[in-house]
């Protein structure tokens, strides 16, 4: 029986100094490592949707999604499989401030990354995708 596939979104959002938007993760899997703000798509809902919600639910923000950056696949609870589809994004509004699973929220330089616990494979992915420059 193949595994299930659980979809879900993450933004890949930078400012204007180049700075990618990162949350610190509160809950499993890989709570306190920090990641791309992002989660599940619920039943009925567009990526661009489920994009818009889980960045502001996580940093406060409200973001206008756009192109699809890349996709990954992630190891999930039970043998499941999360399907993540990154979008770039950008910030439309709100107040930065961590909230719902988010541990906390900030803006990173590529250079200063490797001063972070990153979850698995992230940077190499950004990496593969050009996004740190």
């Amino acid at each position: 029986m193949p595994a299930q596939k659980i979809r879900c979104v993450g933004a890949i959002v930078t400012d204007g100094s180049g700075r990618l938007l990162l949350v610190r993760r509160g809950h499993a899997p890989e709570a306190g490592r920090w990641s791309l703000p992002g989660g599940r798509v619920e039943p009925g809902e567009s990526d661009s949707q489920a994009v818009v919600r889980e960045v502001h639910e996580e940093t406060g923000l409200w973001v206008e999604p756009g192109a699809l950056v890349g996709a990954v696949e992630r190891p999930g609870p039970g043998g499941a499989v999360f399907d993540i589809y990154d979008y770039a994004a950008s910030v439309s509004g709100g107040l930065l401030l961590p909230g719902d699973d988010a541990a906390d929220v900030r803006w990173v330089h590529p250079r200063d990354l490797d001063q972070l616990t990153l979850t698995s494979g992230l940077a190499r992915t950004l990496a593969g995708w050009g996004v740190l420059g």
